[in-house]
């Protein structure tokens, strides 16, 4: 146990630390579990989770999912993303794998990024990168996204390429095949970089 501790809950996004040694070993503040019917996000203000809205279809999360702290998605992150026109403005979403099951959000551990997932909303970056929960007995000794079981990268995919649809209305996403490590650390290197830019104030 550290020195030191925060007196009043630290916000999230803004007061917690990108990881221990971004852009390979990040903290991942997790939103959402595989058990959610409801999709809770962060609130930009409080850092408090708030109901964003029901799952539109019948599919729940394949992972833990939420987002690496202290990172933004801007032109550095839009640039890495053929057709993107932006980034999606928010912190850069990770999906942990791991054997055990989470079954509640508000929790931050420690994932190895292994990889990630293109995705297109609207024409905005909005990469889901994929990491491993560091120390897992069964997936810990992944380091690369083609040793994560297919199967799971499908359901990864196919819930991306669907989670937003709702009877009646259009559905302007795409999500592009996974691509590895290395792609993926430059995205984080990116986001941390379109962080720092976008809230100059909040470095420590």
């Amino acid at each position: 146990m550290g020195d030191t501790f925060s007196r009043w809950r630290p916000h999230p996004w803004h007061g917690l630390s990108a990881g221990p040694h971004p852009p390979t070993l990040v903290h991942a503040f997790i939103e959402i579990t595989p058990f959610d019917l409801v999709k809770y996000e962060v609130d930009k203000v409080s850092g408090y989770l708030r109901v964003d809205r029901a799952q539109g279809t019948s599919s729940l999360p394949p992972a833990m999912y939420g987002f690496i702290p202290r990172t933004y998605a801007g032109s550095s992150v839009s640039e890495l993303m053929a057709d993107s026109k932006r980034g999606d403005g928010d912190p850069l979403d990770i999906c942990v794998l791991g054997e055990r099951d989470i079954t509640r959000a508000e929790v931050l551990l420690e994932a190895r990024v292994v990889g990630g997932i293109p995705m297109l909303d609207g024409g905005e970056a909005d990469d889901k990168i994929v990491g491993i929960f560091e120390g897992d007995r069964v997936f810990g000794s992944i380091r690369e996204i083609e040793d994560v079981p297919p199967a799971l990268l499908q359901r990864l995919v196919h819930y991306f390429s669907t989670y937003k649809l709702r009877p009646g209305e259009t559905h302007d996403v795409s999500v592009g095949e996974p691509y590895g490590r290395e792609h993926a650390e430059a995205v984080v290197l990116a986001a941390l970089d379109d962080y720092r830019r976008k809230f100059p104030n909040l470095e420590t």
